[in-house]
């Protein structure tokens, strides 16, 4: 009975050699396979198309578009005509209020004017005040100016920003008429809208 005892557990531990032998060979057959040839090694190296366009930075995005400041040929051409079919407002003598006719004068075509400007912060009209032959240059050059300020609010007051509104006073300098009666005297009291010299 001894024997045979010892003959199972030699038995036992023979089958578990064999099978832990044969557990090697499996770790064995699962090892990675040799190193590829150097030309795969090479282009294994070498990044794939799409790491590459990664790795290149992104073009900035295109600035936004700003609204243009400044009309263009064909719009200037059309305010332009616009202010070329405003007439002069005239004033009495001595005076810088503007009259109920000078109001109507101004008025005509100054709120098409108004929708235009608003789109191009940058352009500007200037007002020019005139006056007639009579009085002191100093006089009639505060006097000028007096009779652009009174046009510029009334056009501020239609809707035209007042930064676009420059004014000017010319005096007696620039006379429409050089006849000294009341007929030309009255053609001389007057403002006079133009566009900036400076656009």
């Amino acid at each position: 009975m001894k024997y045979s005892s010892r003959l199972v557990i030699l038995a036992v531990a023979a089958i578990a050699m064999v099978g832990a032998g044969c557990a090697k060979k499996k770790v064995a057959a699962q090892a990675p396979p040799p190193p590829a040839p150097p030309a795969a090694a090479a282009e294994r190296s070498q990044p794939a198309p799409q790491q590459a366009r990664a790795s290149t930075p992104a073009p900035a995005p295109a600035p936004a578009v700003q609204p243009r400041r400044m009309p263009n040929a064909e719009t200037r051409a059309h305010i332009d005509t616009l202010l070329s079919r405003i007439e002069d407002a005239y004033f009495d003598y001595d005076k810088h209020t503007l009259r109920p006719d000078g109001i109507k004068a101004l008025e005509v075509d100054s709120s098409e004017l108004r929708d235009i400007l608003k789109d191009y912060p940058d352009y500007k009209l200037t007002i020019e005040g005139h006056c007639d032959e009579r009085g002191s240059a100093e006089y009639n050059m505060a006097l000028g100016q007096e009779r652009a300020d009174s046009a510029k609010v009334y056009l501020v007051q239609v809707g035209i920003p007042s930064g676009q509104l420059a004014t000017v006073s010319f005096g007696k300098e620039k006379p429409a008429c050089d006849e000294h009666d009341e007929a030309c005297w009255q053609k001389n009291r007057r403002v006079h809208i133009v566009a900036d010299s400076q656009r």
